[in-house]
């Protein structure tokens, strides 16, 4: 696929793929073997018909592809863009044991770009069912419970904490990788369907989810993400300079740092900065610290580049513009001066056995701490869910830093009528897999307002 000369997209925020001509779209799809037993959508966490829309696309119908695509799918330019495709629906692609894969997510993202230039058509809807479900965060869960609930007539509030809808689609993931216009597309086709959108509603403070239960709902899911960042506890992690992923991501992406000063967000990165982690979120923020001015930036992850969670197209497009892999170390201090980071020591690794994540465990070497001078640290280590909502609702069983009990199943918690899915239940983990957890739990909440638990 098409993308910008790494030279030029270091400068801008804009998207660094190109996509799809139509003849490339059109060549990639007739790659595909249409298999019977649809190997590659048994891999799609939404259950996509991905033979069937990628068949139109070969026939050339691309809107007819972009619905068919949505038939499962609500949000699939989105998909299209930041799924770990090559971790799900095409690795199990019957082309991928011998060769490449057919590449399925930008064939979606191609009839989802083609559908929005012709205009999005709004599905019809069905009669009301009467009841009420508040649905807590626009994120990709809480945008999938909504529009499916929806789409079943049921009437779907949906109330995010912040100014702006889509959660982690807006504040967390890059304008180069993930344009706000494509976000903000998918989440006016939802409004479409009929969803009442509430923004500056922090559920846990302006009400609780007893008082939305009290008021009407019949059901609440909850998928309020994970919005509490994790840090390293080691000295200096309280000086200036020093981020977390989240507030470096949130004041770049939501807040337009990067389009200072007609957005009055400035964030001082300095010459050198350094990104302690090795997954996407790790990347976005080193490839934000360039675009923001850094003149070098690294990437400090304790284990070897074949452990790093990242995607590969991720890491590969970090090193492309620049960004150093500082592997096999960790820091152990950050050091300062009036205030401000100026330095960063940290120690080596070796990789010793697997852990219970497979992966080989970092063993630090003794001795071998050393220094980088640094005016910028970025914490990308992992969050945790924000405990507002279990501390304002008592009955909600949490476990492991604080996420939700919930049946993977269904997404129903501990207590009735109440269901949740994406990172509050999992931890941190992809788009795609919330959006999985959405439809799952849009189907329980239907069986469980039609008095149909079987």
């Amino acid at each position: 696929m098409r993308t910008q000369e790494p030279n030029v997209r270091i400068h801008n925020f804009d998207e660094v793929a190109l996509g799809y001509t139509e003849e490339q779209a059109v060549a990639e799809a007739e790659r595909c073997l249409n298999c019977k037993k649809k190997p590659c959508s048994s891999g799609c966490p939404v259950g996509v018909d991905i033979p069937g829309f990628i068949e139109l696309i070969k026939e050339r119908d691309f809107l007819g592809a972009a619905k068919k695509v949505k038939e499962s799918n609500n949000l699939p330019a989105i998909c299209g863009r930041v799924c770990p495709q090559e971790a799900q629906c095409e690795k199990y692609c019957a082309l991928g044991k011998k060769g490449e894969s057919v590449a399925i997510g930008r064939l979606e993202r191609f009839v989802a770009d083609r559908e929005r230039e012709c205009g999005v058509e709004t599905p019809p809807l069905p009669e009301p069912q009467g009841k009420k479900v508040a649905v807590v965060g626009s994120g990709p869960a809480g945008l999938t419970v909504a529009a499916d609930l929806a789409k079943l007539g049921y009437g779907v509030t949906m109330f995010e904490a912040l100014h702006d809808p889509g959660g982690v689609l807006i504040y967390g993931i890059p304008q180069f990788r993930l344009p706000k216009e494509i976000v903000k597309g998918e989440i006016d086709y939802i409004k479409g369907l009929g969803v009442d959108l509430k923004v500056d509603s922090l559920i846990g403070r302006i009400q609780s989810v007893d008082e939305l239960l009290a008021d009407g709902y019949n059901a609440v899911f909850i998928g309020t993400g994970a919005g509490l960042p994790n840090f390293m506890n080691i000295p200096g992690e309280n000086l200036n300079g020093v981020y977390s992923a989240n507030e470096f991501l949130t004041r770049t992406n939501l807040m337009k740092a990067y389009q200072f000063p007609e957005y009055d967000t400035p964030i001082k990165v300095g010459k050198l900065a350094a990104v302690i982690g090795g997954g996407n979120v790790a990347m976005d923020s080193a490839r934000c610290a360039l675009r923001l001015g850094a003149e070098e930036v690294y990437i400090i992850y304790r284990r070897s580049e074949k452990e790093m969670p990242a995607r590969a197209e991720e890491i590969e497009h970090a090193v492309e513009e620049g960004v150093k892999l500082n592997l096999l170390c960790a820091p152990t201090r950050i050091i300062g001066e009036d205030g401000w980071v100026k330095a960063l020591e940290c120690i080596k690794f070796e990789l010793g056995e697997a852990d219970e994540s497979g992966r080989r465990r970092p063993v630090p070497i003794e001795g071998s701490e050393f220094i980088m001078e640094m005016d910028t640290v970025v914490m990308a280590i992992g969050n945790s869910p924000n405990p507002l909502i279990s501390q304002t609702t008592p009955d909600l069983e949490t476990g492991w830093r604080g996420i939700l009990v919930a049946d993977p199943e269904t997404g129903l918690t501990t207590k009735p009528g109440v269901y949740a899915g994406g990172d509050i239940v999992t931890g941190a983990a992809t788009v795609i897999s919330a959006m999985g957890a959405g439809k799952r739990a849009a189907a329980a909440i239907d069986r469980y307002l039609k008095g149909d638990d079987s």
